[in-house]
């Protein structure tokens, strides 16, 4: 026998603040192309926006030292160098480490912008 109701459909409703929220793709799965196209595009907005932050002297420290650690690993253990003075030059690694990042950060900002700023037909 034939289903005599119709099926309800669903509506879009606000929440609480108002908003109105899809409810997201309910058709068949994307096929493995399209997901791979879609995980690239995903990847290459991230590597943007990454890269349109402006450089900070947190980013810059937080890398010297992560960059320090490894080079005192690498001091006593394949050098074979005591630990203390492995340290001491890794302090000093630390304080050239963090202004060279950062500037480093700042020029390639810099050029990203200008060339952006060519692109959207800005001043370069």
């Amino acid at each position: 026998m034939a289903q005599t109701k119709r099926k309800r459909r669903t509506k879009h409703r606000g929440n609480a603040a108002g908003v109105v929220e899809n409810r997201g793709r309910t058709s068949r799965p994307p096929s493995p192309e399209a997901r791979k196209q879609q995980r690239k595009d995903q990847a290459r907005s991230q590597r943007n926006a990454r890269f349109d932050r402006p450089p900070s002297w947190k980013a810059a420290a937080n890398r010297a030292a992560i960059t320090t650690l490894l080079f005192i690993v690498v001091i006593v253990a394949i050098l074979r160098q005591p630990l203390p003075q492995a340290i001491a030059l890794g302090a000093f690694m630390l304080l050239l480490y963090i202004p060279f990042g950062y500037y480093t950060d700042s020029f390639f900002y810099k050029r990203r912008q200008q060339q952006l700023g060519g692109k959207r037909g800005g001043k370069t």
